[in-house]
């Protein structure tokens, strides 16, 4: 039976937003009155990247009141194959600048706010507690576990989601269903799950989970369906296939549990493995030396020792004949295989890990270390060869 408004109340919606929103308020869960709850909802989008520029652009679109958004990064060119908030004429803008333009543009009904920053845990529980949802489209470890306490300790529902390559995964966590430390308790170690920046990530895979995401919220908000709570969707692109788990919450969990130890927000960066830096800057902390391809390619021939600081997977599938393979995680316990009498060059897949080796080998007294700019992709860009295989050297 229709919910009946009572006379004299006012029109819940304007004649504008009756046209607008006309196409989802004939569906029978939204109505009138769930387009008016949108309107009146807030939603944070942490991340205006992969996940968060879809997820975003159809929240703004369905006429969520308030989205805020918050990401401290501005827009790249690499970013623009998958973060389709943003256009060619925004690089080097915020990307919270970009992307409040670019929601406005779409619904100026909504109300956008940037948060141009970081989220920290100085900052989290202050920035989440006026939203009803929170979408996590975060990159990294430290800043899933974050949201996820802050999102507990605040009761908050929260709509995560993972992209690598092909592949997704996306899953609810309801506030006293469990969370996200109930199906990953501990981080990978550091280095063993690649960034999209080193893994790679095909666009329209960022595209679909994060409009799943918008799907999950949307639902919250309305109180209508099945959520993904306790489900872990998981969508294979090059198959096709989409395959769901189903996880529980964890009476022990640390945080959610029924005797939770974690009752404040902590150090991320060293839960994570990646403790924050302890000695005073230095000149190796400033600049890391880089040769491009062609450079990186004579001093090989010249003799320099060429070292690989990639997963053992990447390496089967390509490596550079005369490379040896040190993972990033293992550079610290391995710096004796390589000789500091000898020029060294080291890669990975586009720059990023093996800048840090090189960082910590400089720090350890290396003299001629360089880094290869752009990695493998760089090198295979440039025709140099390559071959395939699990031998290690």
């Amino acid at each position: 039976m229709a919910v009946q408004t009572p006379r004299g109340s006012g029109m819940l919606l304007k004649k504008e937003q009756l046209t607008r929103y006309s196409r989802q308020i004939i569906l029978e869960e939204l109505g009138v009155l769930g387009q008016r709850r949108l309107l009146d909802s807030k939603v944070l989008v942490v991340g205006a990247g992969g996940l968060g520029s879809p997820s975003s652009l159809y929240l703004a679109a369905a006429g969520v009141g308030v989205i805020g958004i918050v990401d401290g990064d501005k827009v790249d060119l690499s970013n623009l194959h998958r973060q389709i908030i943003h256009y060619t004429h925004d690089i080097g803008r915020p990307k919270t600048q970009s992307a409040q333009r670019t929601l406005s543009d779409i619904n100026p009904d909504i109300k956008v706010v940037p948060h141009q920053t970081t989220l920290t845990s100085e900052n989290a529980l202050e920035i989440i507690r006026d939203y009803d949802v929170v979408v996590n489209g975060s990159d990294n470890f430290p800043t899933r576990y974050l949201v996820n306490d802050a999102c507990v300790l605040l009761k908050k529902p929260l709509v995560d989601a993972s992209i690598l390559k092909w592949e997704g995964q996306a899953t609810v966590f309801l506030p006293g269903s469990g969370c996200y430390r109930c199906l990953f308790p501990t981080p990978p170690p550091p280095g063993s799950v690649p960034s999209c920046a080193e893994g790679g990530i095909v666009g329209a895979v960022a595209g679909y989970m994060g409009t799943l995401q918008a799907i999950e919220a949307v639902k919250i908000l309305l109180g209508v369906g099945d959520t993904l709570a306790n489900r872990l969707l998981i969508f294979d692109a090059l198959s096709g296939e989409v395959r769901t788990l189903r996880w529980n919450r964890n009476p022990a969990c640390p945080a959610c549990g029924d005797r939770p130890t974690i009752t404040e927000l902590i150090d991320y960066e060293q839960f994570c493995g990646l403790p924050g830096r302890t000695h005073a800057p230095s000149a190796a902390d400033e600049v890391i030396p880089e040769v491009d391809a062609d450079e990186a390619h004579r001093l090989v021939e010249g003799g320099a020792q060429l070292i690989d600081v990639r997963e053992p997977w990447e390496w089967a599938m390509s490596h550079i004949p005369g490379a040896v393979l040190i993972p990033m995680a293992e550079a610290p316990q391995r710096t004796s295989e390589i000789d500091p009498n000898r020029p060294v060059v080291v890669h990975c897949a586009v720059g990023a890990r093996s800048a840090k080796v090189v960082e910590l080998l400089r720090q350890a007294g290396y003299p001629q270390v360089y880094n290869l700019a752009g990695g493998i992709v760089e090198w295979t860009n440039r025709q140099f060869p390559t071959e395939s295989g699990d031998g290690k050297r």
